[in-house]
């Protein structure tokens, strides 16, 4: 069975983060997606991040009546901060029987080669990417550049949704008093709200 790695903060997840992951798995050779949610990392505090256990609960909420997706909690019982590469190597020992890839943003793999292991990890793994939305400034400064993996065998491109919601942006809007239910699913708008998350 192939399986799609989501990594993320999911803070929270949005529907963003459920349109990529849903296409990935409807519309790629890859039999699940698991959203993989990472934990704090002890070397960037950051006060609008919620308690680890929130965030699964979120994901879980979020996912509960979709076969395709999963939620896994493995980077939790990793040293931190964590790397991909420890994170793939402890799935691998835990599920055997599964093949691992990855699923990330455009924007991501320009920096692949700034990741630990990364020659590791595409020697091993499939990396399957969709395209991210840029600012102004941002596609100023990649015109005309591609990443060197751009076009490296390991590396499929998914011409999935461009999606320009962020945690980020929900979590100001929250902030500043402004519904989010439309960029949220309804379980995890009311989690949310319920527990006055952001505000």
């Amino acid at each position: 069975m192939n399986i799609g790695l989501y990594f993320g903060t999911f803070n929270p997840i949005h529907v963003g983060h459920l349109i990529i992951a849903n296409y990935m798995a409807q519309n790629t050779d890859l039999d699940k997606v698991w959203f993989v949610v990472s934990p704090q990392n002890p070397l960037k505090k950051n006060s609008n991040l919620l308690e680890d256990y929130h965030r699964l609960a979120l994901v879980k909420t979020a996912i509960e009546n979709n076969p395709n997706l999963e939620c896994c909690n493995i980077e939790f019982g990793l040293p931190k901060p964590s790397y991909t590469t420890t994170t793939l190597e402890a799935l691998k020992e835990k599920y055997p029987q599964y093949k691992f890839h990855l699923i990330m943003g455009e924007d991501n793999l320009r920096t692949l080669h700034k990741w630990r292991n990364y020659e590791t990890i595409l020697q091993n793994h499939f990396i399957y990417v969709y395209p991210r939305a840029l600012t102004e400034e941002e596609s100023e400064k990649m015109r005309g550049k591609k990443s060197k993996f751009h076009t490296h065998i390991k590396v499929k491109h998914v011409k999935a949704p461009i999606m320009k919601i962020s945690s980020t942006l929900i979590r100001r809007a929250i902030k500043e008093g402004k519904d989010v239910q439309y960029l949220l699913t309804p379980p995890v708008h009311k989690y949310c709200d319920e527990m006055n998350f952001y505000k």
